[in-house]
């Protein structure tokens, strides 16, 4: 059954369901793929040199799993 995972997983008082924490989730997500295209892609965001891709990345997941 859809769902069941996420029913058995929160209390009914920790679900949030509607569309504000769905955009949040969606704008998350969009945010992490954009920003990591640096690792795959040389037209969006790309560093030519090693050096910046092993200082940024930790920087970057630092920073995002802070806010979280």
């Amino acid at each position: 059954m859809p769902g069941e995972p996420m029913r058995r997983a929160l209390p009914v008082e920790q679900r949030q369901t509607g569309k504000a924490p769905m955009q949040r989730l969606e704008r998350k997500h969009l945010t992490w793929r954009t920003r990591l295209k640096r690792l795959t892609r040389k037209t969006i965001c790309f560093s030519k040199k090693q050096f910046f891709h092993d200082g940024l990345i930790p920087l970057f997941i630092f920073h995002f799993l802070a806010v979280v």
